[in-house]
This record gives C-alpha cells, structure tokens and sequence, in this order.
C-alpha cells in the first residue's frame, strides 16, 4: 500500500469501514475494514511525517468516526461520513506535505 497516498487510504478506510457495515448489517466487519485501514495509514504517517504526526493524525482518524455518527443525525449517514473522510483526507495531506 506504500504506492497509495495515505490522505486516500485514510479517506477510504472511513468510507469503506461505514460501506462494510451498511451493506452487510454486520458492523464489526465494518469496525475491521476501519482498523484495518487506519493501521496501515498510522504506519505510513509515522514513515512519512514521524510518530508525533501520525499519533495525532490517528486520533483525528478515531474522532472522525466519532464524530461521524453525531454528524449524520443532522445532515444523514452517507454525507457525514464522507464529510469526515474529506477532513481526514485533507488534514493528511497537509501534514505530510509539510514534513
């Protein structure tokens, strides 16, 4: 996954752990395709923008899915969760930018 950017495996990994859990009713499969994702991109960002970065990048990560389901309830699931994978998504790449 080295040659993915991590703002997209970051991006997808929230996008795809919510897409998981919805088409399958099986949350926790949807919970292992979010940490799956986020501890590849944890590792790159320590890789790319040490491990300071990364710890915060990775908290940003779980706030984001916390932060997601108190989102939807005023603007809808599908929106919510790609409004957050957005913010990760961007908050990654200025990070890494910058490092």
């Amino acid at each position: 996954m080295a040659g993915i950017p991590t703002s997209v495996v970051a991006a997808g990994g929230l996008v795809g752990g919510y897409g998981v859990a919805r088409w399958t009713k099986k949350r926790p499969l949807g919970g292992v395709a979010l940490a799956a994702a986020g501890a590849v991109a944890a590792r790159q960002w320590a890789g790319k923008a040490g491990a300071g970065k990364a710890a915060a990048l990775t908290g940003l990560y779980v706030t984001a899915f916390a932060g997601s389901h108190l989102l939807a309830k005023k603007v809808g699931a599908w929106p919510s969760v790609f409004a957050v994978a957005g913010g990760v998504a961007l908050a990654s790449w200025v990070v890494e930018s910058r490092a």
